[in-house]
């Protein structure tokens, strides 16, 4: 009876009383936004400068820009007329694509209905009538229309294998020219070709019509066919980078942007590709992109990317489409997380939310810097306060206790792994846990702590971070890990394959992997079982690794860089760690400065916050970078990074939207709410209730962001139910901070919390016996110590009531009601 009791009269509190600004936030409606319209165009002109068409199958696309008296451009491709002088040698569609028809010099003259011209020159080198090569002509075609991704499955598609997004072209020449007695292509009828009529659905093709009879596509591999099939250029050309024009562009709502993309060659020759690249939006209820690298607005505010992707370089145009609101200048700061995030904003006209109270800034950097609610003490001394450093104070404060190192080991013993797989494992992985902790303690330089961890050699109960090794263990786990947790790069695809979305290929994965390849393993103290620890340590040697698909023998290499010859004497872990660190390192300060803000801001700047790549742009590149600057100028000191972030008016801005920025979620014009990680809402329901939570075979007072390491998660099934990684992998996603039914059913019925709730040594029982201060007073007090600000005078009424009321007959039980109400709000379970 008991229990139905607190579930109607405590539900009820819960809807009625503890109305919380977050979901007052929600209800409000962004205004709509009408952007000014656009100004007299002044001046015409082309986008890049003359270009070559090199032979028949070359294509070259125009871009004509309008630019107004503000220095605005605007597309204005498909706007005006195009002329080439003289007429013969090439012709100009409607979408302002070129192609060859003769040898020569060629002038193209753009004019705008205002009668605005531009004009532009192009070479066009002799057309010969040589047959395209595979390798430099076909294999683009293959990836354009996704046909080396249907059939780059392990055993291909219908029994024809290509290899998985065109990484091996002597193999989909041989499948395409030489296997199955030569049936799919046909030198003497090569528009009969199998290939040919399968792309064009001549003949069923389960993967649907390609490209039309007659399309550059269809020609150039006909011509191929019948040229007699050649391999084509031999040498060791390759595409060094690509280049997409413009990079970015202001566009207005449903406006369009054509796109070019200009290949650059590693023997310095350059080629317009754009009929051949493949093309990805980031955000497809924003844009709309078609196969010619058109881009297309829809009706929605806001930023977007598209990422373009050829010869296994990826490149990236940023789009901008403003709300067009005015951001106050009065919006001003010295701290430069402040200065990028303001002028992003002030490109989007998205003016911010103010900065947050005093209560809210004080819940919300002791639960981000800590791990913990604020004390009642806490809360009544910072009201106090009335100096106007005592926000900078507290972040200093907050960052010199102990609850600091607690709460940042806690984040990285699951990021390294640091998980019992055997009963045997626990002083392990306890040292370990201490050594981390001892690191953010002391502030140790994060440049130090990764040359600790990935240098790492000894046993694990003498050298503490040898235990990363013991429970990551095989060499491709170790590439594979470091890689995602120190250089936020997601390498696991290119173990087998060119990575889908990025520049990687095998070679560069099994390089990386060559500076863990001398990393070997013993079993220390003799292998007594009692003691059992693996003992890691350098094996002299030369440092490498066989290509699983070539058998070349691999140098260590860093991703882009250099293949190194290390002596076998040294140890080419610190080769790797030095490579790292090096501050003209794009990948390692990046991620790091990354994780960190998506810890303060529930999102990162790049995200998710470990996958750092071109097809994965961040959402304002000018604040990352300034971070990462700050960072390496700091000497990698943690703390700092913190710091800034914390004093930040990005980071105390408000939950509360205004009238503009509700649809943000991208940008930082607000803070975003998030639910408290598993262990602090644990914690934080212990703090409340002024109970504890034992874990077995550790100390009674042992709170959960302190638990060592992940050990099932101590059986706890409250760490489960609200989302505690396991450690079972590197990435940031293991843990969930999502709600569901289950949680919201634990919190209303489980026999723990029934049992927190009504411990004759929990709140409500210490508060029925209270007789010096006031329900009102006591009721303050709860509200001061759960949300670190006092009730409303509507909730402070209806929670009197209710003491008062007392359907129980008994204090102690009115009180477990209202303390059971008070945690069950988002405004307890969220950081805001």
């Amino acid at each position: 009876m008991y229990f139905r009791n607190i579930s109607v009269c405590g539900f009820l509190l819960t809807l009625t009383l503890f109305s919380v600004s977050i979901a007052q936030a929600a209800e409000k409606t962004a205004a709509a936004s009408t952007l000014p319209s656009s100004s007299e165009m002044q001046e015409l002109q082309f986008e890049h400068a003359q270009q070559t068409l090199a032979d028949r199958y070359s294509r070259l696309q125009l871009q004509v820009v309008g630019i107004d008296e503000r220095g605005r451009k605007s597309d204005q491709t498909r706007k005006v007329t195009f002329q080439a002088t003289p007429a013969d040698k090439v012709s100009i569609d409607e979408r302002g694509r070129v192609t060859p028809l003769a040898g020569g010099q060629v002038t193209i003259t753009a004019r705008a209905v205002s009668g605005k011209t531009a004009q532009t020159r192009i070479t066009v080198h002799e057309l010969t009538d040589t047959a395209p090569g595979f390798k430099d002509r076909v294999m683009p075609l293959l990836s354009k229309y996704s046909c080396n991704t249907c059939h780059g499955k392990p055993r291909g598609q219908n029994g024809f294998e290509l290899s998985l997004f065109g990484s091996d072209a002597a193999k989909d020449y041989n499948f395409i020219v030489k296997q199955s007695r030569g049936r799919r292509i046909s030198q003497a009828l090569p528009a009969e070709s199998l290939l040919l009529r399968k792309v064009t659905s001549s003949i069923p093709h389960g993967g649907g019509k390609r490209f039309a009879v007659g399309s550059v596509a269809w020609q150039t591999m006909h011509d191929w066919i019948q040229g007699g099939a050649p391999v084509g250029n031999q040498s060791d050309v390759k595409v060094a980078k690509i280049e997409v024009l413009p990079s970015e562009r202001v566009m207005t709502l449903e406006g369009e942007q054509q796109l070019s993309v200009i290949a650059h060659y590693t023997n310095g020759s350059v080629e317009d590709v754009t009929h051949l690249a493949i093309y990805h939006t980031n955000e497809d209820s924003m844009v709309e992109i078609d196969e010619t690298g058109l881009v297309k607005a829809q009706d929605r505010q806001g930023e977007f990317a598209i990422v373009v992707v050829y010869g296994g370089q990826v490149g990236a145009f940023r789009g901008i489409i403003p709300f067009g609101y005015p951001v106050e200048e009065q919006q001003k700061s010295n701290n430069p997380i402040d200065k990028a995030v303001l002028a992003k904003l002030d490109r989007l006209g998205i003016p911010p939310s103010p900065r947050c109270s005093d209560e809210t800034f004080l819940r919300r950097v002791t639960i981000d810097l800590a791990g913990r609610l604020p004390s009642l003490e806490e809360t009544n001394a910072f009201k106090a306060d009335q100096s106007s450093d005592k926000r900078n104070r507290k972040i200093d404060e907050l960052l010199d206790s102990p609850e600091y190192a607690d709460y940042f080991a806690s984040k990285w013993i699951h990021l390294l792994r640091n998980a019992r797989s055997a009963p045997e494992h626990r002083r392990g992985t306890f040292s370990f846990h201490h050594w981390i902790r001892e690191s953010f303690r002391q502030n140790k330089p994060y440049d130090k702590f990764v040359r600790d961890i990935l240098t790492a050699s000894g046993d694990v109960t003498q050298h503490p971070p040898a235990t990363w090794y013991r429970e990551v263990s095989k060499m491709e786990d170790q590439v594979e890990n470091m890689s995602q947790i120190f250089l936020g790069v997601r390498i696991t695809c290119a173990r087998c394959h060119h990575h889908p979305f990025e520049k990687w290929s095998q070679q560069d994965y099994y390089q990386l992997a060559a500076f863990f390849s001398q990393v070997d393993r013993k079993i220390s103290v003799d292998g007594n079982p009692t003691y059992f620890e693996e003992r890691i340590f350098h094996k002299r040697g030369v440092a490498q690794v066989k290509h699983p698909a070539t058998g070349e023998k691999l140098k260590p290499a860093g991703l882009g860089a250099e293949p190194l010859t290390i002596p076998a004497d040294d140890d080419p872990r610190h080769k790797l760690v030095d490579w790292m660190v090096d501050p003209q390192n794009p990948y390692f300060s990046t991620v790091l400065v990354n994780r960190y803000w998506k810890h303060f801001f529930g999102k990162g700047i790049v995200d998710p916050e470990d996958d750092l790549r071109e097809t994965n742009p961040p959402s304002n590149p000018e604040l990352l970078e300034s971070l990462r600057q700050e960072f390496i100028a700091s000497g990698y000191d943690l703390k700092q990074l913190a710091r800034l972030i914390c004093q930040s008016d990005t980071y105390q801005r408000s939950v509360e939207t205004n009238d503009y920025n509700l649809e943000d979620t991208q940008f930082f014009s607000r803070f975003y709410p998030r639910r408290m990680n598993a262990e602090v809402v644990l914690d934080a329901i212990d703090q409340l209730l002024g109970t504890n939570t034992s874990f077995s075979r550790l100390p009674p007072d042992m709170t959960a962001v302190q638990l060592p390491d992940s050990a099932k998660n101590f059986s706890n099934e409250f760490l489960q139910l609200f989302g505690r990684p396991k450690a079972q992998s590197a990435c940031e996603c293991e843990r969930s901070q999502d709600g569901d039914l289950r949680q919201s059913l634990y919190l209303l019925t489980s026999a723990d919390i029934l049992q927190k709730l009504s411990s004759s040594k929990s709140r409500p029982a210490q508060l029925a016996k209270e007789k010096e201060k006031t329900e009102a007073q006591q009721i303050t007090e709860l509200y001061l110590r759960a949300f670190s600000r006092p009730p409303r005078a509507d909730e402070l009424k209806l929670a009197t009531e209710h003491l008062q009321k007392n359907p129980y007959k008994n204090k102690a039980k009115a009180y477990e009601d209202l303390l059971w109400a008070i945690f069950n709000t988002k405004e307890f379970l969220y950081n805001h």
